[in-house]
């Protein structure tokens, strides 16, 4: 059967890249690079990471953080800290620990 494919494609790769190709072109048996990297990018599996828990995660910690630096402001402006501002703070970080802890069992059950 005549080779009918009259589209040339190329890219570059750095030498890191492509030991891992030729690592993995050895896992599969293949010995032609063309048509190792053809079958690859026809078959292979696409995989993207969309996990808004991981967003979630990252604004909590925001929001953790500017907590502490309001902590810190009012320290520094007044030498003292007032117990209802501690008690809220305390509970924020307490439902901020609770939904992080959730995220994170949520994440680990993906694996």
């Amino acid at each position: 059967m005549a080779d009918t494919r009259d589209i040339s494609m190329h890219f570059w790769a750095t030498q890191e890249e492509y030991d891992l190709i030729q690592k993995n072109m050895a896992l599969s048996g293949s010995t032609n690079l063309s048509a190792f990297l053809r079958k690859m990018a026809i078959d292979g599996m696409v995989i993207k990471l969309d996990m808004p828990e991981i967003q979630e995660m990252l604004h909590l910690l925001r929001r953790a953080n500017a907590n502490i630096n309001q902590i810190a402001r009012h320290l520094h402006d007044t030498g003292r800290i007032y117990d209802t501002d501690l008690e809220e703070i305390l509970g924020f970080q307490k439902e901020t620990a609770t939904r992080l802890n959730d995220i994170l069992t949520k994440l680990s059950a993906l694996k």
